[in-house]
């Protein structure tokens, strides 16, 4: 298994460059083609506005997504020209998380960037397009700098079905790691006496070499436990299930994949 079409999530905001970079860098470690999609959701445009100068209002918003999208077309062209492998612009007037999921029909694997703070919006399209791709979407934090991610892992492993997914989804990146470290945080059933050992031996028989260890911290919330553990072992990528239980329940509770979406510090790859 490998990727072979890499689904790239262009958008208007400064950080997209960050998320050319990683694309790039991970398709020429997999000689992959590079599919660059500038999409962005549907403008908010006050009710107000709309009743009082409608047909100007969308005017200047078309003509705003116009530049927006040569600007981004260019700075994706610019990062193509550096490259050593394949890759194609699009541009798709749909709505984002609309065009990002069928898009994702035909990829191996999505690359979109985090939450914006202070966005709930932001956050309603990660969670949307993350459930609905049908393929992992690897999440790029809104700062730091992160072009040759993947080489120091971190599995948050609970044994759930979505986790499971996002194993298998990022067996390519695994098998080509220097250290893959799998951490078990609270799974359910009997593990034996190391939570994550028998997965660290699915691994090892696809050429996957992976520590395991148990992290148990109670009273502290596990988003925060897996970015502490992360940071502690200096990864440069976690791959955790995303969505374990029902999305409306983690945005009014709280849970692991709302709490990694608003504060990750690395690359994270999810899957449900």
């Amino acid at each position: 298994m490998t990727y072979k079409t890499i689904l790239l999530h262009v958008d208007n905001r400064p950080r997209r460059a960050e998320r050319l970079a990683l694309a790039f860098t991970l398709a020429e470690r997999f000689q992959a083609h590079v599919v660059g999609l500038f999409a962005l959701e549907a403008a908010r445009i006050p009710s107000y506005a709309l009743a009082e100068t409608g047909q100007l209002v969308i005017e200047i918003e078309r003509k705003r997504r116009v530049e927006d999208a040569r600007a981004a077309e260019a700075q994706f062209r610019q990062a193509e020209r550096r490259a050593h492998t394949s890759s194609e612009w699009r541009l798709s007037t749909d709505d984002a998380t609309a065009a990002l999921q069928l898009s994702a029909r035909y990829a191996d694997l999505v690359i979109a960037g985090q939450p914006e703070p202070d966005e709930p919006l932001d956050r309603a399209f990660a969670g949307e397009l993350v459930l609905g791709a049908g393929r992992p979407v690897l999440f790029v934090p809104y700062a730091g700098h992160f072009a040759d991610a993947g080489k120091r892992v971190m599995i948050a492993w609970n044994a759930s079905r979505e986790a499971t997914r996002a194993v298998t989804d990022a067996l390519p990146i695994l098998a080509r790691a220097d250290s893959v470290e799998v951490v078990a945080f609270e799974p359910g059933g009997d593990h034996g006496e190391i939570a994550g050992a028998d997965l660290a031996h699915f691994l090892a028989r696809h050429g996957v070499k992976a520590t395991a260890a148990h992290d148990v911290a109670p009273g502290i919330e596990i988003g925060e436990r897996i970015l502490s553990r992360a940071a502690d072992i200096d990864a440069d990528l976690i791959v955790m299930g995303a969505y374990g239980r029902s999305r409306v329940r983690e945005l009014v509770l709280g849970g692991a994949t709302k709490g990694i979406l608003d504060a990750m510090t690395v690359p994270v790859l999810m899957a449900h």
